[in-house]
């Protein structure tokens, strides 16, 4: 089967946008690569092949005569990945277009995050989605053209929380690129699934339109979603709020228990020490008055990802009253992976912590979601965006654990919280290490230098102010599983308390900032 042609970002911007209205939105934008490295070298060759500084082009033009925002991904420049630099041009278009009331057209295609900057990268998802849920919320169109191809973190964010999502014909969409999941399970996937018709005839998508056509569904779209003009304003994106504090040193400073010197590998084997204690053993020696909720309630369940309500804390106190959900590594064991339905069933906790005034806490140990058919059909990336857009504006308290493996997709939708703790050997990755080095050196041998690379480990998290605070594991949770799920529970109970004292806008204002400004310098 021959594969759809590869639109440029500019020549896609002139077929849709009125001629000679197209403005550039040129924002400076910093680097995370070091002086003469190879990923320096990477770029220098990227923007010399397409005469771009980055994969992503920004600004505003006119269709039919209508003022509107364009964001568009050039795959020629590494693969449309996007890290800190593009996520960072992407939100402050989406910023300004909500700030200047503009509907915006989005043009994904892109192989996902950007490996070379690793686990910062992957994190930029969140503030993405959550500059694009800002801009649904204040009423504003949001029109999606996928092209070819257009997966991972992409797919999985601004990719799938369209108004209306068109996409190109026998474009290749999916969550994981096929390379990826072929060198994770030694089998190629399925053929005809990750295709742009499929994605339609599943309802996942709502047109497959060729390029030159865009431009008509665009005109159709704002002429319903944006009937009213467009009231002027300035430039710029709503104020960031406070500065984080100041750079912490290198990493594992502050934080007991935890040598800087531990090797990512070492915590990637022992979180999949099938001996290690998960949610289970937490809500068993860490809690009272657990009450298991099962489903969404909208008659599918998810035995992988659990939903309860408990109070978390050890000790005479009454504990921290609060809605848990998270992955069940047991259970992920017994039954596979999660999909679609055990996002939905985190949406309904989500909800339940805001109607009910209840804090809200995650947990993080999963070695990825589903990757099969069915999830793809079931609409996994879209519930992966609406999980990261939901929670990130969450108005209750929200704490993320990350307990053990902290693995793609599905591991990051539970992840952007007030307060964000880590165990010692709890790691996150834009994909398992093996499928990272897949992707780098179409080899899986190397995947402990990929995580030592990567920036995975919880030091390095700390160090990148990903997590707040580390857990430690003496030497190993494996080893200690009931001491180790006191100290998480009275560090859980602590942080709570702390949160639900807070002003819930302050608090709410500090957690978009702190995602606002993740990886920047």
């Amino acid at each position: 089967m021959s594969h759809p042609e590869r639109v440029r970002a500019l020549d896609l911007i002139e077929r849709v946008l009125d001629p000679g209205s197209f403005r550039a939105w040129n924002d400076p934008l910093p680097t995370l690569a070091a002086p003469d490295s190879a990923y320096a070298a990477e770029l220098a060759a990227a923007r010399a092949r397409t005469g771009l500084d980055e994969a992503l082009v920004t600004g505003e033009g006119l269709i039919h005569g209508r003022r509107v925002a364009v964001a568009a991904c050039e795959f020629d420049f590494l693969a449309g990945s996007i890290g800190v630099a593009g996520a960072e041009r992407l939100t402050l278009a989406v910023e300004r277009a909500t700030a200047e009331r503009l509907p915006l057209v989005a043009s994904p295609t892109s192989g996902g995050t950007r490996m070379q900057e690793g686990t910062v990268a992957f994190l930029q998802m969140v503030k993405i989605s959550a500059a694009v849920a800002a801009h649904r919320a204040a009423g504003l169109p949001y029109l999606v053209y996928l092209r070819h191809p257009t997966t991972g973190g992409v797919f999985a964010s601004w990719g799938s929380l369209g108004h209306v999502t068109a996409a190109q014909p026998g474009a290749m969409i999916g969550f994981l690129g096929p390379r990826v999941y072929e060198a994770l399970h030694g089998q190629p996937f399925p053929t005809g699934v990750q295709v742009a018709e499929n994605l339609y005839e599943h309802g996942l998508i709502d047109a497959v339109v060729p390029p030159e056509e865009l431009r008509q569904v665009a005109i159709r779209v704002f002429d319903v979603l944006d009937a009213r003009p467009a009231p002027p304003g300035g430039p710029g994106g709503p104020p960031l709020g406070a500065p984080p504090g100041p750079p912490r040193g290198s990493a594992g400073e502050d934080v007991v228990g935890l040598p800087p010197g531990v090797p990512a590998w070492t915590s990637v084997e022992r979180s999949r020490d099938p001996r290690r204690p998960g949610l289970r053993t937490l809500l068993r020696h860490g809690a009272r008055s657990v009450t298991p909720l099962r489903g969404t309630g909208e008659g599918e369940s998810e035995p992988a990802l659990r939903l309860v309500l408990a109070r978390l804390g050890v000790g005479p106190g009454p504990g921290a009253p609060c809605v848990v959900l998270g992955h069940d590594r047991t259970r992920q064991s017994e039954h596979g992976p999660f999909g679609p339905a055990g996002l939905r069933q985190a949406r309904r906790g989500m909800r339940l912590a805001a109607e009910l005034g209840l804090p809200l806490v995650t947990v993080v140990d999963t070695a990825g979601a589903a990757l099969s058919r069915e999830a793809e059909e079931g609409g996994l990336a879209g519930e992966i965006a609406r999980c990261l857009a939901e929670l990130v504006r969450l108005r209750a308290p929200t704490v993320c654990l990350l307990l053990g493996q902290g693995s793609g997709g599905g591991a990051l939708a539970l992840l952007p919280a007030d307060r964000v703790i880590c165990a010692r050997h709890g790691w996150l990755s834009p994909l398992p290490p093996e499928g990272a080095a897949a992707i780098l050196h179409r080899s899986t041998e190397r995947a402990p230098e990929i995580a030592a690379r990567q920036g995975i480990r919880s030091a390095d998290l700390y160090r990148d102010r990903i997590v707040d605070r580390v857990v430690p594991e003496h030497p190993d949770a494996a080893e200690e599983p009931e001491a180790f799920v006191h100290r998480v529970a009275a560090v859980l109970d602590q942080e709570l308390s702390t949160l639900r004292v807070l002003d819930a806008d302050e608090r709410l204002a500090a957690r978009m900032v702190r995602y606002r400004r993740l990886g920047l310098p």
